[in-house]
């Protein structure tokens, strides 16, 4: 992989370890000479992903809004800042030209941008790797209820096959590169 897009919250959560583990992406992320795609902002779990990517001499994209940029919430240390109009063009921009996705805890932003890739995924338009960084379980209820629309037959198992999950950083990527899309036999 040569460039991962990350979705994560503008705030950092209320436990250490939501910031510990941005901190260990971003630095990984930067050992390994994978550029690193997110939302521009310099708060929250992005702010901590660019400054550890940026610590350890990563290449790192920033896609922002006007309206956030135009708060000042831009990451002053990203020099790759690119500033669009929309939030559905920062979602496009953030899916196109990567190896993959990784999401790490947020709130509605990151779900929306999570969910955006699984989509175009289950539509064949985006056929890499899309996952899901648990950290100390934060997503078990997400991943419980994408389980419970198989149960009821709102999911395909192959569509929810397309969410990765794991714990760790180093688990999930080792899972990503592993990865291999494969066309699903129905659409839906």
């Amino acid at each position: 992989m040569h460039s991962i897009s990350v979705f994560c919250g503008a705030n950092k959560g209320n436990q250490p370890w939501f910031e510990e583990a941005a901190t260990e992406l971003g630095k990984t992320l930067a050992e390994r000479g994978i550029r690193v795609l997110f939302g521009g902002g310099s708060v929250g779990l992005m702010g901590v992903l660019a400054d550890a990517v940026l610590a350890h001499g990563g290449q790192i994209t920033g896609i922002i809004t006007h309206q956030l940029n135009g708060l000042e919430l831009g990451h002053s240390g990203v020099a790759d800042m690119v500033s669009v109009e929309t939030m559905s063009e920062r979602r496009v921009l953030l899916l196109k030209n990567t190896d993959g996705v990784i999401t790490l805890p947020g709130g509605y932003g990151s779900l929306d941008e999570h969910f955006e890739a699984l989509t175009l995924a289950q539509l064949r338009q985006y056929r890499k790797p899309i996952g899901l960084l648990n950290v100390r379980g934060y997503y078990d209820p997400l991943i419980r209820m994408m389980d419970v629309m198989v149960e009821n037959g709102f999911l395909k198992p192959d569509n929810r096959n397309l969410c990765i999950d794991a714990p760790t950083v180093s688990e999930l990527l080792e899972k990503m590169t592993a990865y291999e899309y494969k066309a699903l036999e129905k659409w839906l």
